[in-house]
């Protein structure tokens, strides 16, 4: 599929706002792409898929993720706000033709960050968090000037703002992405 034609069954398939969201994250992710040495057309690809699974009901994203080799935890099941990981992986793979293992894990580990996340991981996870559209919040302005110059450390500062997110919300942070926290200080 066309990355135009993708573009349009995205915008027919989610939210206005969801779609601008989504654009913001393709100009990120292009641009780190470019910065870090990156494949660009995969970010691009990755970044306009990332939240592809959003509208799905819990059911849905469930059964598509399991159905497509994209099993959520337990964690993901309980929080459907990090659920559209597993399941937009899944919808990119099933709805969007995309067969690249490296977009469909970038899409896959954009909400909770994963164990030793690749250059496109990186980029995915920090293109979601800084995209232009967002509003100001402590740390966002930190966390670009960072993705500029060190993407693990961009990264990190986006890990430790959204588990800092959930957990003042009374959420519990992902394993995984504390364990991504940590193993990433030990490379910087």
């Amino acid at each position: 599929m066309e990355i135009n034609e993708m573009k349009r069954l995205l915008q027919s398939s989610i939210s206005e706002s969801r779609y601008l969201h989504t654009l913001g994250v393709i100009e990120s992710a292009k641009e780190l792409a470019i910065l870090h040495g990156a494949d660009d057309q995969k970010a691009c690809i990755a970044a306009l898929l990332h939240d592809a699974a959003k509208r799905m009901d819990v059911h849905e994203m469930i059964e598509i993720s399991n159905e497509e080799g994209f099993p959520p935890d337990e964690f993901e099941i309980s929080a459907p706000a990090v659920l559209h990981a597993p399941a937009g992986a899944a919808a990119a793979k099933r709805l969007y033709g995309i067969s690249d293992p490296d977009i469909l894990h970038a899409i896959r580990s954009h909400t909770i960050g994963c164990q030793r996340p690749t250059k496109l991981d990186a980029i995915v996870f920090v293109a979601d968090f800084i995209e232009p559209g967002r509003k100001p919040f402590n740390g966002l302005e930190e966390a670009r000037k960072l993705a500029e110059t060190n993407l693990l450390a961009a990264l990190k500062k986006c890990a430790e703002l959204s588990m800092g997110y959930v957990v003042s919300c009374g959420g519990k942070a992902h394993p995984t992405t504390v364990k991504m926290i940590n193993d990433t200080e030990e490379l910087i």
